[in-house]
């Protein structure tokens, strides 16, 4: 992994916010909005300038801050095991193969959740013109965890969600997270914004099965299109958007693309075949309000996952070592 200079911001901001938990580490031991309202009256709003720079400066950045908040609550819960970095007797979560791509490491340090919500929130047209809410937030994050001590590539492996997961299987991964058959349908809506490469997709393209053909739940106009793209399947520079045309904006035009057969990985196709999440990727796909709200539940659902607090793990003084 590439090693990058943080700016100076983020390490004031990491020398922050762990003052803040330091101070605030006791508590009721529930996670709640506005922990930090009393320690740090402007904690939330220092990790928004940041992450607002960061979107400035480069506006693909919404989708890998989102993506980190993701992989980190379906390994061990959300718990910042996903910063770690990996020692000499221990490979860490984020050196394991499905997290090879993930990024923005350099942007959120110790703030995965409201990083999340502030990336997303900042795509969103509907909050950006502030037509959802006062505060400009698609949503509001509970806060006060702490952070856990171990981190294990094995573990990634096993309990992240994959782009190839027939829907039997994303529904097992997500129920033993507590995720119901609506937050799956609705958390797959993050594929609105952000983009992939042609090796994660060069199986539905051409060898999904032993006779070398494609993906038969893929629309074939779109299959050839994407093929045209992905001449070989080891070509890690061409960029696929999620959503072509709208990578950078979240909306609901995902769901469009879902019931058309059209979704870039096959667990998007996946949702079709299950009369539940059927039913809400229609219900998305003509109400975009509905899913706006919709995804802000189930995010507050995802972020509640084996959550540490009160005087469980640790405050790290370094993101990326335990103490």
């Amino acid at each position: 992994m590439a090693v990058r200079v943080l700016p100076p911001p983020v390490f004031l901001l990491a020398l922050l916010l762990a003052l803040v938990a330091s101070v605030a580490h006791g508590g009721d031991g529930k996670l709640r909005v506005g922990f930090y309202k009393d320690s740090c009256p402007d904690a939330e709003a220092i990790v928004r300038r940041i992450v607002a720079r960061a979107v400035r400066e480069d506006p693909t950045a919404n989708a890998p801050l989102l993506r980190l908040h993701f992989h980190d609550c379906f390994v061990r819960g959300c718990e910042g095991s996903v910063l770690l970095n990996s020692t000499k007797g221990s490979t860490a979560e984020k050196d394991a193969k499905p997290n090879h791509t993930l990024d923005a490491f350099d942007i959120i340090d110790d703030i995965l959740a409201i990083a999340a919500r502030d990336a997303v929130s900042l795509a969103t047209k509907v909050v950006t013109k502030g037509e959802w809410s006062k505060d400009g937030n698609l949503y509001e994050v509970e806060t006060g965890r702490r952070d856990g001590r171990v981190s294990s590539a094995k573990e990634a492996v096993k309990n992240l969600p994959d782009s190839f997961d027939g829907i039997r299987k994303l529904i097992k991964r997500f129920a033993s997270k507590n995720l119901s058959l609506k937050d799956l349908a609705v958390l797959s809506g993050a594929h609105a914004i952000g983009k992939s490469h042609c090796p994660s997709i060069a199986k539905r393209l051409r060898n999904f099965t032993a006779h070398h053909d494609s993906d038969p739940t893929l629309d074939t106009a779109y299959a050839d299109r994407l093929r045209r793209r992905c001449r070989s399947p080891r070509d890690r520079t061409t960029e696929l958007e999620m959503v072509p045309g709208s990578s950078e904006t979240f909306d609901a035009a995902y769901y469009g693309l879902v019931a058309k057969r059209r979704g870039l990985f096959h667990s998007d196709e996946a949702l079709l075949r299950n009369d539940v999440t059927r039913g809400l990727v229609l219900r998305y796909r003509d109400s975009e309000e509905t899913f706006l709200r919709d995804f802000g539940a189930s995010m507050v659902n995802m972020g509640r996952v084996a959550v540490l607090t009160g005087s469980q793990g640790e405050i790290r003084k370094t993101c990326a070592f335990v103490n």
